[in-house]
C-alpha cells in the first residue's frame, strides 16, 4: 500500500471532524478566552483552520524557518470572521489533500525540518511530520476548541462517537 493511501483516510476523517467543530464557532464569541494566557476562541479556531496549510509546505519544501535570518518572522493569520476562518480551512483542505494525494512514497520519506532563526527544532520524514506536526496538532487544538464551545454552552458534536450533547 502506498503511504498516501494509508494517510488519506485519516486525513479525511480528521477533516470531517474538524469541519463539524469549526462550523460551531460563533462570531459573537471570537474574542472570548478562558484564561489570559489562552488563545481567544477566534484565534484558536483560525489556528486549527490554518494548520492544514502546514501540510502543503511540508510536502512542497524541505524546511520551514519561523524566523529566517534577513527575512520576516512568520506571523499567524489574523481572525476576521467565522465565515472567513471556515473559508480558509476549506482552501487549506483542498490544497493539503492534493499535496498528499500527489505524493510518491519517496516524497513522504524526504526529511523535513522546522527551524527558528536558523536553529533546527526537529527533523523528521515528511510522513511523520504530517502525522505529528499537522494531523495530531489539529486534533490537539480541536480538543481545546471543543472545551471552549462547552464553556460557552454550545453543544459539542460527537467526533469519534456520540458526545454527551448527542445522547
Amino acid at each position: 500500500m502506498a503511504i498516501r493511501d494509508a494517510l488519506l483516510p485519516e486525513f479525511d476523517q480528521e477533516v470531517a471532524n474538524t469541519r463539524k467543530v469549526l462550523a460551531l464557532v460563533p462570531d459573537a464569541d471570537a474574542g472570548w478566552q478562558p484564561h489570559p494566557k489562552s488563545f481567544s476562541m477566534g484565534d484558536l479556531s483560525l489556528h486549527v483552520a490554518n494548520l492544514l496549510g502546514w501540510g502543503v509546505s511540508t510536502m512542497t519544501a524541505t524546511e520551514f524557518d519561523m524566523a529566517p535570518a534577513g527575512g520576516p518572522r512568520w506571523s499567524p493569520p489574523v481572525f476576521a470572521s467565522a465565515g472567513a476562518m471556515r473559508e480558509h480551512f476549506e482552501s487549506n483542505v483542498a490544497a493539503a489533500r492534493a499535496a498528499i494525494a500527489g505524493a510518491s512514497d519517496a516524497d513522504f520519506m524526504v526529511p523535513w525540518s522546522l527551524k527558528n532563526g536558523g536553529k533546527t527544532l526537529f527533523t523528521m520524514p515528511r510522513a511523520a511530520v504530517l502525522r505529528s506536526f499537522v494531523f495530531n496538532h489539529i486534533v490537539h487544538h480541536r480538543g481545546q476548541l471543543t472545551l471552549y464551545l462547552r464553556l460557552r454552552n454550545i453543544p459539542v458534536p460527537g467526533l469519534y462517537g456520540p458526545s454527551a450533547d448527542e445522547k
